[in-house]
């Protein structure tokens, strides 16, 4: 990086850390105003239309003002510098611009993060998880190392951990202080956090726990183990007191639906300090997989109602990883936005995609993100022109299918075939039954608001937004 590029990101990191830093009491005018400086900084025109749609939200009087105004305001403030330095700073303004110029360079677009299981051992043993087959394994420290740098190049800066359980590797603590200007999002089931690893977090500042949950105290001691939820809400209640940003992680099925859904669940965990919530359906994929747990047809359409519900009128985030195909413009897998390095080193197209062509310990991490298996599936998302519908497994199984049985060279751990062979006829069941209620929800929709052109050669141009 030359003078100029250093001195130009400085003045960029340090103007953003004295704004924000500004904010916790700021006036929502001044809000605005300041959304109007940060359009200016990315090159990347669907980022400077995210800023123009956040700059409407807070015009309006969102709940997304009160939400930023409890992340400035409650969060510590060495965790608060970094949360602004590594993650609207370094990924957001000017990772957006190096991630642009690797593509000049190199002819493809990098993902926005990397989701890596530094390990596959974990110490629950939670029926249906979408891990519990992989071998229990550690990827060498070196190898998560040498993958940090590579994304620093590519201009990538947030780092999402999954497993098995990550704080099974103390050696990780390492890795974040190494990597300072860099933020790790940890999944994890939370129960290794105590009083001295907030401690940990705080010193460092660039660590955002999300924990595991499947409810309240019922669903989750029923999955997780009796006393379980009992201990992650000591674990939240220990993080909001340290002023730490977190997340909660939910895996949704057909038993838990109402409580996930319901205002009594996403009240309590405004009230616990949480800022995020991941919901993640469950997938017949991994330990015992069970068919009768996905999440029914209707049950996902209302879980979609719910959301939007949720959004416009509570003070805290949501991602629905199905349900939020109108935020991404369809399939995010395959490096488009994100892909999966998992405990062995497979580069796999997502995190729920138990197949690959590449090994991170014999090609670099551009090579494997412009594989031949991951073009192809680039080359054919979105999958749909419905945004209700991106999942290349649950939506789209016969594209599913053909990736994983006539483009990759590999599952990754023993029967990962079963989801397209012994379950493809109920899968298929499924996502027509499902696409009958997406296609009236999205028409629906198109009528409300008219349709943006959606396609330009291949390459998505809609709003951003549901």
């Amino acid at each position: 990086m030359d003078f100029y590029q250093r001195a130009k990101r400085y003045s960029i990191k340090k103007f953003t850390t004295s704004a924000f830093s500004l904010l916790a009491n700021a006036s929502t005018e001044n809000l605005i105003r300041l959304t109007y400086l940060a359009e200016r900084i990315p090159q990347k025109d669907s980022y400077r239309e995210k800023i123009r749609w956040i700059r409407t939200l807070f015009q309006t009087e969102h709940p997304a003002l009160t939400i930023a105004r409890r992340v400035l305001s409650e969060t510590h403030p060495i965790h608060r510098k970094k949360l602004i330095a590594n993650f609207i700073v370094n990924q957001l303004l000017v990772g957006t611009n190096r991630r642009k110029a690797f593509e000049a360079e190199k002819g493809f677009y990098p993902p926005d993060a990397m989701l890596i299981s530094p390990t596959m051992r974990c110490n629950l043993d939670c029926y249906g998880c979408y891990a519990g087959v992989y071998p229990q394994e550690d990827l060498p420290y070196n190898i998560l190392d040498r993958l940090m740098g590579e994304c620093k190049e590519m201009g990538i800066h947030l780092i999402l951990m999954t497993g098995g359980e990550p704080f099974l590797r103390e050696d990780l603590f390492a890795l974040f202080e190494k990597h300072e200007n860099m933020i790790f999002q940890i999944y994890t089931n939370g129960t290794l956090i105590d009083k001295k690893m907030i401690d940990r977090f705080v010193t460092l500042g660039n660590v955002v726990p999300a924990i595991s949950l499947e409810g309240l105290r019922e669903e989750t001691d029923a999955r997780r183990g009796k006393g379980q939820f009992d201990r992650i809400v000591k674990v939240m209640d220990g993080l909001r007191e340290a002023g730490i940003f977190f997340a909660v992680s939910t895996t949704q099925t057909s038993q838990n639906t109402d409580v996930l859904t319901s205002d009594a669940f996403v009240d309590f965990l405004v009230e616990k300090g949480c800022i995020l919530i991941w919901n993640f359906h469950y997938v017949p994929i991994g330990r015992d997989p069970e068919l009768s747990l996905m999440v029914t047809p209707e049950q996902r359409n209302r879980t979609r109602e719910r959301l939007a519900y949720f959004r416009a009128t509570k003070p805290i985030l949501f991602v629905d990883f199905w349900n939020d195909g109108c935020l991404t413009q369809g399939c995010i897998a395959a490096g488009r936005k994100y892909f999966h390095v998992n405990a062995q080193g497979d580069v796999e197209p997502c995190v729920f995609c138990h197949f690959a062509s590449d090994n991170i310990k014999e090609k670099s991490l551009a090579e494997a993100l412009n594989s031949p298996l991951f073009r192809e599936i680039r080359s054919h998302q979105p999958f749909s022109e419905n945004y209700f519908r991106p999942c290349l497994l649950i939506d789209h199984p016969q594209e599913g299918r053909t990736f994983a049985l006539q483009h990759a060279k590999y599952f990754t751990h023993e029967k990962a075939e079963q989801l397209f062979v012994d379950f493809a006829q109920a899968i298929d069941c499924y996502a027509q039954a499902y696409g009958r209620i997406a296609e009236a929800a999205w028409k629906e929709k198109m009528e409300r608001q008219p349709p943006q052109p959606l396609f330009v050669r291949k390459k998505v141009v809609g709003k951003p937004g549901c």
